[in-house]
């Protein structure tokens, strides 16, 4: 994988619905804005070179961003939290079969959305590997990527998460991606984003000083997390 290669996420497209805590509204775009998210990808001059992801496996995800990735003949990973299918809101099996059967690659959001490094190793490896054994049994296809919660990692939630048989994990540290390393950052995608944001998101532009803060913070996490386990 290229560097200069950018990773966003969406997480809910359209309006919120009644489940959906008033905190999370600010990561729900409208379904005209999502689109001119998509096309602003098309007219830049390397549109793979932008890595499109969902997070919590919204029901929007196939009801309104699969048609309008499909017209413009995109792809993206859909990270799927296995323990909210078929409630109200949100993606059921089938819809992730759905999602599969089009071309888009199904990953793990774990289960319950809960910070995976606060989690004790049994809870842990249930949000790991329990997610991933669903997930790879409602697709019928090995599931090997996974979305972390929050964005918060150490070194034991990579080292379970390798140990599972995942060879990429996605975070949210943002900036641009690290080659074909095992942990990628990501960037959200917000409805309060204009477009000289959005542009600079898609380029992965950062303040000097912000950018190496984050390759510290990314490489403190990875170096801590052992207590306990």
């Amino acid at each position: 994988m290229a560097s200069g290669q950018v990773a966003i996420i969406f997480h809910g497209i359209g309006t919120p619905g009644a489940t959906v805590p008033a905190a999370e509204h600010r990561y729900w775009i409208g379904a005209d804005r999502f689109a001119a998210v998509l096309d602003r990808i098309l007219a830049l001059p390397d549109p793979s070179a932008i890595h499109i992801t969902f997070d919590d496996g919204n029901l929007s995800d196939l009801t309104i961003a699969l048609p309008r990735l499909l017209e413009r003949g995109l792809t993206a990973r859909f990270f799927v939290l296995t323990g909210r299918l078929g409630r109200e809101g949100s993606l059921d099996a089938d819809q992730v079969r759905a999602l599969h059967a089009a071309g888009m690659r199904i990953g793990s959001h774990g289960v319950a959305h809960r910070r995976w490094p606060s989690l004790p190793p049994g809870e842990l490896w249930d949000e790991i590997d329990g997610s991933r054994q669903r997930l790879t049994a409602i697709c019928g296809a090995p599931v090997t990527e996974a979305g972390i919660p929050f964005g918060a990692y150490d070194a034991r939630v990579l080292h379970d998460l390798r140990r599972a048989g995942y060879t990429r994990a996605w975070s949210s540290d943002g900036g641009c991606m690290s080659g074909d390393g095992f942990l990628q950052p990501r960037a959200s995608i917000t409805a309060d984003m204009d477009d000289a944001a959005l542009d600079a998101v898609l380029a992965g532009s950062m303040p000097p000083l912000r950018r190496l803060w984050r390759s510290i913070g990314m490489l403190r996490r990875q170096m801590t997390g052992w207590l306990g386990a």
